[in-house]
């Protein structure tokens, strides 16, 4: 029997427990896995192993200060006005209740105390982490880390994360890490289209192996650091990254970190994109249920230029072939002819629209359509009006040029008339006229990132305090309006954005071969009723080899379906085509955004796709890479997709051909399609009988 205190955290399938180490005042992991994993000597007591390091360094520690661990890479570095740096702090208690567990410790010399906060998420395999620091002096915290997080592996951890750049975001990435530290993150302000606060960890030793899994929810700067540290362990710290480098901790004060999403799955990378896709689910809360519309935007159609006659032109031909959502993007607003103006002066430009704005939205609902406008709230065009009678709104350094990007700056949303501004704006568009969908972009990083005269300002936490404080006043008064997220694509994808939008873009990249990369990506940390997809005549920039409009369309289906090519140059056949892919995906998208989700192969396979199960249906997408490593090479020899999660003794229908398969077959043998040229994508809808 243990003499140490010892507490159990359990969600549906999962157990994660915590003791208070027997070598010093710290919490460590004792255990985290399936049910019972928690019975049986701890596999992660390496506490004792303390060559030229100190029990701390080597501890499976949830969260420790420099000063208790002063080698090994500390979550949290506080320093006193007088220079003294370092923390050792003792144990005061805990407070438990139903999936909830504080524990608190706390250095009466510094002047701080620290409450390590853990929460089971109801319905879901998933516990939320971060930290409560509460001051009785000012103190300097130099790293603020959420949480740190320890995963048993024997020989040496296999990293998976999300990599890209503009245009290619959610690239699957993988790393074995052996020794020595792996970091990512951004400073932009935004998670960035570099790399997503996603990391997945699974031992190396086995294929296919259990999967660990965190994901920082935090719209500002962060950083995602894993160490194998002496002795094999691999420990995973995360947490956000103030712009100024610290942040001052007043007397009296608390600062709450932002919250470390932890998740495990016994079955690999695929089971743990289900576990994911159960927290949007539970993030999306009475949201989810809404149907989320076919949509036409016509940014790619028209760009800038935006007029009453040429966008109705388009709505009208949108709602021929079934879409039930128009969205005006950029170029609505007076000044903007191109990217130089107009940011920031949000009125309906009269000459673009000479009988009125209201009318226009009058006449495009008149076609059945709701309707839905972009905006760019946070940044401002240097010739506007609003930049000429608020300058002091903008980001800047006193002595210093401010640079142009995308030939625009960027508005301190930390300020909270900046947040009224923005608030004002959006309730007045959204009150004068029957708009039903609200995209928010952004499209331009900090970079002279200062607030003359303020002195140490958190600014970075206090942008998005103000992001969050807009979304969630669009939340409480327009709760009927959905709100889309972006931010020149994909470089604003986080749970804390998810809680509070209902769909995101994830690149600007609609090309087919690169979107089903960035896409493949996107659905191993969201789900598919997050994931915005369009159908457009984007030519490939990394994968330039041509795909028919049905892989087009099987693609964006995987998510929610959109459209934005310019429907006015389609041909009367492909027109039809599209009004077919619209109607059966009208049919099947309660399973594709509410069914559980299986990833089946990679874009690196010659067929590979998303199955999808809701009750008694199953759809599948399936979609041709091209690649001749398979059928069609051997003539008559259909390509295979095994399905995976079927009952072995049902029976599952083709509702299309009326084939029936074993479940059996269709996991062994798989779903057979025989791909041609013109045939390189398919739906497949099966019902169990």
């Amino acid at each position: 029997m243990t003499s140490y205190q010892r507490w159990t955290l359990r969600t549906e399938n999962t157990s994660y427990t915590v003791r208070l180490s027997p070598d010093g005042p710290w919490a460590e992991l004792d255990a985290w896995g399936p049910h019972g994993v928690e019975s049986g000597p701890s596999a992660l007591d390496w506490s004792h192993r303390t060559h030229f390091i100190t029990p701390a360094d080597a501890a499976p520690a949830e969260y420790l200060p420099h000063g208790l661990r002063p080698f090994n890479g500390a979550d949290l570095v506080a320093e006193r006005t007088d220079g003294e740096r370092g923390v050792w702090w003792d144990f005061e208690g805990a407070e438990e209740t139903e999936g909830k567990l504080r524990l608190a410790f706390a250095d009466e010399t510094l002047g701080l105390r620290t409450v390590l906060c853990y929460e089971t998420v109801p319905g879901t395999d998933v516990i939320l982490r971060w930290t409560e620091h509460t001051a009785s002096r000012e103190l300097r915290l130099e790293r603020l880390d959420s949480a740190a997080v320890n995963v048993p592996v024997t020989t040496g951890a296999r990293l998976t994360y999300l990599t890209g750049q503009w245009s290619q975001e959610f690239q699957l990435t993988r790393l074995d890490l052996t020794r020595g530290t792996f970091t990512m993150g951004s400073t932009q302000g935004v998670p960035g289209h570099a790399y997503v606060p996603w990391l997945a960890v699974q031992d190396l030793a086995t294929d296919d192996a259990p999967a660990y899994g965190v994901a920082l929810e935090w719209p500002g700067n962060w950083h995602i650091t894993a160490e194998a540290e002496p002795g094999g362990a691999v420990r995973v710290r995360a947490g956000r990254v103030p712009h100024e480098g610290a942040v001052l901790l007043a007397p009296g004060a608390t600062l709450t970190t932002p919250r470390l999403a932890c998740a495990f799955s016994p079955d690999g990378l695929d089971g743990l994109s289900r576990v994911w896709h159960r927290y949007d689910r539970h993030l999306s809360g009475d949201r989810l249920h809404r149907t989320r519309k076919v949509l036409y935007n016509s940014w790619e159609a028209t760009g800038f230029d935006v007029d009453a006659a040429g966008q109705l032109e388009l709505a009208k031909t949108a709602a021929d072939i079934g879409a039930e959502l128009f969205v005006v993007d950029d170029g609505w607003f007076t000044g903007r002819r191109d990217d130089t103006g107009g940011l920031g002066d949000w009125y309906p430009d009269p000459a673009a629209f000479p009988q009125g704005f209201d009318r226009f939205v009058e006449e495009v609902r008149g076609l059945g359509l709701d309707f839905g406008l972009w905006v760019e709230p946070e940044s401002v065009s240097p010739g506007s009006r609003l930049h000429a009678e608020h300058p002091d709104w903008i980001y800047r350094v006193d002595g210093r040029p401010a640079r142009l990007v995308r030939n625009q700056l960027l508005l301190d949303l930390g300020r909270t008339d900046v947040q009224d501004f923005v608030i004002g704006t959006l309730d007045r568009l959204l009150g004068s006229y029957a708009i039903g969908y609200l995209k928010w972009d952004m499209n331009r990083p900090p970079t002279e990132r200062g607030r003359p005269g303020a002195g140490h300002v958190d600014l970075d936490a206090e942008h998005v305090a103000g992001y969050l404080r807009v979304l969630d006043h669009l939340r409480t008064a327009h709760p009927d309006v959905t709100v889309e997220g972006c931010a020149g694509g994909g470089a604003r994808i986080d749970h804390m954005t998810l809680a509070r939008t209902d769909v995101v873009w994830p690149s600007d990249n609609t090309a087919p071969l690169d979107r089903l990369s960035v896409q493949h990506g996107f659905l191993h940390a969201h789900a598919p009723h997050v994931m915005s997809s369009w159908v457009t005549d984007a030519p490939g920039v990394f994968d330039p080899r041509p795909r028919s409009l049905a892989f087009r369309f099987v693609n964006a289906m995987c998510g929610v379906l959109g459209i934005g090519a310019d429907l006015r140059t389609w041909t009367p056949e492909e027109r039809a085509e599209a009004a077919r892919w619209i109607a059966r995906y009208k049919e099947v998208r309660d399973v594709l955004h509410h069914g559980e989700a299986r990833l089946l192969g990679s874009p690196a396979d010659a067929t590979c796709g998303v199955q999808y199960d809701a009750g008694a249906r199953t759809v599948v997408a399936a979609l041709s890479t091209g690649r001749l490593d398979g059928a069609p090479l051997v003539p008559g020899r259909p390509d295979r997709l095994r399905l995976r999660g079927l009952d072995p003794a049902a029976h599952y229908r083709d509702t299309a051909t009326g084939t029936t398969y074993s479940g059996a077959h269709l996991l062994h043998y798989g779903l057979p399609f025989a791909w041609s040229r013109d045939h390189d994508a398919d739906l497949v809808v099966l019902t169990r009988g």
